[in-house]
């Protein structure tokens, strides 16, 4: 059964950090890129950060430059987002995606797997 499952979501101060992971299952992530989107209440869903699996092709959103580390470990079939210096409106619900096509996308709908999400809330 192909799954992807986050991880690591949680309640933080502003300026915090905080890392979440996306584990992949019933399949690798070799030839996969991933996505990292996140969706605030009442907001549209919006892409943050993606990788191909190799590591040799990364892209950000604006609103992640300078703040948010994408990695991939392949022995773990996992990927992580590192997220620093967190802002209230960093508030979301985090989903990870698989893009069978190799290249990390903008566009949600490039890819082909999603995870259920894990919710990251930045609040004082």
């Amino acid at each position: 059964q192909v799954q992807l499952v986050e991880s690591g979501g949680g309640l933080v101060q502003p300026g915090d950090s905080l890392t979440v992971s996306c584990t992949a299952s019933g399949f690798t992530l070799n030839y996969y890129a991933i996505g990292w989107f996140r969706q605030a209440p009442g907001k549209k869903r919006e892409w943050v950060a993606g990788i191909r699996s190799s590591g040799d092709s990364i892209l950000y959103a604006d609103s992640a430059k300078d703040r948010f580390i994408i990695s991939i470990d392949r022995a773990k079939n996992t990927v992580y987002l590192q997220m620093d210096t967190l802002k209230s409106e960093d508030t979301a619900v985090y989903f990870c995606a698989a893009n069978e096509g190799g290249w990390p996308s903008p566009s949600e709908y490039e890819y082909d797997y999603w995870g259920q999400g894990t919710q990251v809330t930045v609040s004082s």
